[in-house]
């Protein structure tokens, strides 16, 4: 019986994989995909829901500044013009010399909804962009490919990849949650999730999500997947790249008879490795042996468990002696609204000896995703959804800036990028090496039922503009937004 259900997954799968065509089409605009999780019964509507085109904060990167052209490429999860919009793949760029975004290209269309299936890229040193197709599971396979040209968007090719399983090699085709890293010596490191069955206590359909890193020096030939840590019913991870060291931080899903584990992520850990994952250790440098399999370990930076709190991570940033500052928020359970607040900003910063953990602010959801920036000149900076937007206690709100110059300490609201917006801004991210004239990327959304969603991006210096929603010509103008005051 396993053997055939397994057979009619193979078959289900292939054909899906058949279905997806790289497309290489221009797009006429930029258009958001709107998605939504877990209806409640409540005003508020959704567990999380809205505008969702550089959703989750456990996909990276979104963007990244290429110097030799002076242009920010950038990726996202568009929405189709069917009635049920589909997902679509696309790639762009912002032109830092003209000031002007390119016509969109779209890669395939995903076939789902799902914004869990967003992109993310990347661009190797030779300039050749690499996107890199996630997948929510193992219901829809997962696509790698690579432009034709260097710091080209016109066309890109399906790279038919493999990595190693034991002696074998199979088809490199289903990743999740995926955060890429490259290095031009190392080639790429990928942190990401895969989805084991059978594994846990409670449920033996339900699947546990695993965390685990793979590598590949030319982006074809992957070695084999080892997991970061299997503890209970799985993690999220979120990690950061400082040359050729890469650090992650990750919850853990609690073993629960309910089978809610999922809903109720907890504590808070970190590992790093400085040699592309040939070794790994905590942040004071005590190795550590890859999988973590038991809740308390040496890579525990605070409990929560026992505190009765989720930790939802949103990003992680090391600071000029290379140690590591995580940005999460934490509350008391997974519904929306005021029950399950205070939904509480920290920071864990290493500080060499000990972790410090700092608070920032408040905001009223769990999926008030923000990036941290440490910035050359030893300013802290956030930006994130810290404004109570139109759709109060829904996923995102109104972009806030705060600033620090101790080290996360202590926190200054400087300044607003959005104010009076007929829909909540979310999941704002940071590009890789961020170029002053591009520092933050995002969408919009109705937090409550489907709306357009349309894509923004933030200055350094806080000048907002809008992409286009329709555009003529190869090139265009974005549109600034003037923030009421």
């Amino acid at each position: 019986m396993i053997i055939r259900l397994f057979a009619i997954f193979l078959i289900s799968t292939s054909t899906v994989r058949a279905q997806i065509q790289t497309l290489n089409q221009p797009d006429d605009g930029f258009r958001g995909i709107w998605y939504f999780i877990g209806p409640t019964k409540t005003e508020y509507a959704f567990k999380y829901s809205g505008g969702l085109g550089t959703y989750p904060a456990n996909h990276h990167p979104f963007a990244v500044y290429a110097p030799a052209v002076q242009k920010t490429f950038f990726c996202y999860g568009g929405a189709s013009k069917d009635a049920k919009p589909s997902l679509l793949h696309e790639i762009a760029y912002f032109d830092h010399r003209t000031g002007q975004v390119s016509r969109p290209t779209i890669l395939l269309d995903k076939g789902t909804d799902d914004a869990h299936d967003n992109p993310v890229l990347n661009i190797d040193r030779q300039g050749y962009i690499w996107l890199f197709s996630t997948s929510h599971g193992t219901d829809r396979p997962s696509f790698i490919h690579k432009s034709r040209k260097p710091y080209d968007i016109s066309a890109f090719d399906r790279i038919p990849a493999t990595r190693m399983q034991g002696n074998n090699t199979v088809p490199f085709d289903n990743f999740s949650y995926l955060q890429s890293h490259y290095h031009p010596e190392k080639g790429f490191l990928h942190l990401m999730t895969h989805y084991e069955r059978g594994m846990l206590k409670y449920g033996a359909t339900k699947p546990r999500r695993t965390i685990g890193y793979i590598s590949s020096r030319d982006g074809v030939h992957w070695s084999a997947l080892q997991d970061i840590a299997a503890i209970e019913e799985g993690h999220y991870q979120t990690s950061h790249q400082q040359g050729k060291k890469v650090g992650t931080a990750f919850n853990m899903h609690p073993d629960t008879e309910i089978g809610a584990g999922l809903d109720y992520r907890t504590n808070l850990y970190y590992v790093e490795t400085s040699d592309f994952g040939q070794s790994w250790h905590t942040a004071d440098g005590q190795p550590v042996q890859l999988p973590l399999r038991a809740s308390k370990n040496n890579a525990l930076v605070k409990e929560y468990r026992s505190l009765g709190r989720n930790v939802y991570i949103n990003d992680v940033a090391h600071d000029a002696h290379g140690h590591p500052a995580i940005l999460y928020i934490t509350s008391k359970g997974p519904e929306p609204g005021p029950e399950s607040g205070p939904y509480e900003w920290h920071i864990a910063h290493w500080t060499g000896k000990t972790w410090d953990i700092l608070d920032v602010t408040t905001s009223d959801h769990n999926y008030d995703m923000g990036s941290l920036y440490i910035e050359s000149d030893g300013t802290w900076r956030i930006i994130g959804p810290t404004g109570t937007g139109p759709q109060a206690y829904n996923t995102g709100g109104e972009l806030s800036v705060w600033i620090s110059r101790d080290k996360g300490k202590h926190w200054q609201h400087t300044s607003s990028l959005t104010r009076n917006s007929p829909r909540n801004h979310s999941y704002p991210r940071r590009p890789v090496r961020a170029h002053e004239g591009f520092y933050a990327f995002w969408a919009d959304g109705n937090g409550r039922e489907p709306s357009p969603s349309s894509f923004y991006f933030s200055t350094k210096a806080g000048e907002v503009y809008r992409l286009p929603g329709q555009t003529n010509g190869m090139m265009a103008k974005p549109e600034r937004v003037k923030v009421d005051k």
